[in-house]
């Protein structure tokens, strides 16, 4: 049980809280809680600038992450494109049916596993290579 507190407000004030406590199908001592919690908060005395300094931050440190991943994906990408342009001999005439349908039946696989892999939310880096922190630094 919560301890009874009687208050005094301006008769407008009061009407706006009924109004919003009306509007938001809550009790007026549901906005009076939240209003004195928002007061008493103690980030609400360091000024706005730091505060966004400090989630600019966080954002910062995810952004270079996310950097640090894609730069791993295109270089990984490229080194398997420039592996795979520069040992693959060419296929003699009479087997580029043969290869083709091979290797149409190979990159289907690919694209299902990555599909598969898409559709969990698990990565190669989770399964494989058990990174906790990508963080470069």
């Amino acid at each position: 049980m919560k301890p009874r507190v009687n208050l005094r407000l301006d008769a407008t004030l009061l009407a706006q809280v009924e109004a919003a406590a009306l509007e938001r199908r809550t009790t007026k001592t549901d906005i009076l809680e939240d209003a004195l919690r928002c007061y008493f908060d103690p980030d609400r005395s360091r000024p706005l600038e730091d505060r966004l300094m400090q989630r600019m931050d966080r954002f910062e440190r995810r952004m270079g992450r996310l950097s640090w991943a894609v730069d791993l994906s295109v270089e990984l990408v490229s080194q398997f494109v420039l592996y795979w342009l520069t040992r693959t001999d060419p296929i003699p005439e009479a087997d580029r049916q043969m290869a083709h349908a091979l290797g149409q039946r190979r990159f289907d696989h690919f694209i299902n596993q990555v599909a598969g892999k898409v559709g969990r939310r698990r990565t190669l880096v989770q399964e494989s290579l058990r990174w906790e922190d990508p963080d470069p630094e």
